[in-house]
């Protein structure tokens, strides 16, 4: 099983990182993804996920969540074919939880160093916690 600190981490490159492990077969478990971040300028982001939150019937969907570990659970299934066998089996090998969870405490935390904020060339970005605080996170 490997556990991945999210802090500063760039979203969709730990994304497409942890698509490729679960794809392999292994356990992937990310802990404090709040802290994820997005590239971007501020209100384009905000402007984004708010339109992706809204659009659709609340009883049919599609459903997009408020939660920043659902988010970025969401970004990871959309790097995986989740509508074919593998991807589904792949996909279900992938946690995401807020903070450290109590039993992930004592574990060897890893971080992608291709994924970090550092990386970046423009300094302009956001974390999830910032744009799910925006959409009414509470």
């Amino acid at each position: 099983m490997i556990v991945i600190d999210a802090t500063d981490l760039i979203a969709g490159r730990l994304a497409s990182n942890v698509a490729k492990k679960a794809l392999l077969g292994e356990q992937v478990v990310i802990v404090n993804s709040e802290n994820a971040v997005i590239s971007g300028k501020k209100t384009s982001l905000q402007n984004y996920f708010k339109e992706r939150y809204e659009i659709g019937d609340p009883f049919k969907g599609p459903y997009w969540q408020k939660m920043p570990d659902r988010m970025l659970r969401r970004i990871i299934r959309g790097m995986l074919p989740y509508k074919q066998e593998k991807g589904r089996k792949a996909f279900s090998k992938v946690m995401c939880y807020i903070g450290i969870p109590e039993k992930f405490k004592n574990n060897k935390l890893e971080t992608v160093k291709e994924a970090n904020v550092s990386k970046m060339s423009n300094i302009r970005y956001q974390s999830l916690k910032e744009i799910s605080k925006f959409l009414g996170r509470k």
